[in-house]
């Protein structure tokens, strides 16, 4: 038996409790040519933005550069969160020590500090969808256009 449908508002305090605790997210990008890229990364959550760090030539990091957009995944299938997002490129210097510290805590490692150029990638959301089950679809929309709807 599956539990009630939450309200947009125990939806939008899970996403935010999400985006504060996980680790990892689905990045998904696609290239010039529309050839779509899926790969688990690394992030962490500003309140404001999400950051992720790859390698400035990877699919990912090309993808990122050229599109500036995204489309992240949190949670399982039948606990998803979705941010569709636009992109601001960074090199990797442009963050603050204490960023950059609190990025490589939380995630276990420190782009800043390998030999492979990495860029940062700040993702502001455009739009953020939730939902665990059927039931839940009509209202999954949390937040339009930057603005949160609940």
């Amino acid at each position: 038996m599956t539990p009630e449908p939450r309200t947009r508002a125990e939806r939008r305090r899970d996403t935010l409790d999400r985006l504060e605790r996980d680790v990892d997210l689905w990045v998904a990008t696609a290239s010039a040519r529309g050839v779509p890229y899926l790969v688990p990364l690394s992030f962490d959550w500003d309140g404001e933005a999400v950051w992720l760090a790859t390698p400035a030539d990877s699919p990912t990091g090309r993808n990122l550069a050229a599109g500036r957009s995204v489309r992240l995944a949190l949670g399982h299938t039948r606990d998803v969160c979705t941010i569709d997002g636009d992109v601001t490129v960074l090199p990797i210097d442009a963050r603050s020590r204490e960023e950059g510290d609190r990025f490589a805590a939380r995630t276990g490692f420190d782009p800043r500090t390998l030999s492979t150029p990495y860029r940062w990638f700040r993702i502001v959301p455009r739009r953020i969808q939730a939902w665990r089950e059927v039931d839940e679809l009509p209202d999954r929309e949390l937040l339009r256009d930057g603005t949160w709807r609940a």
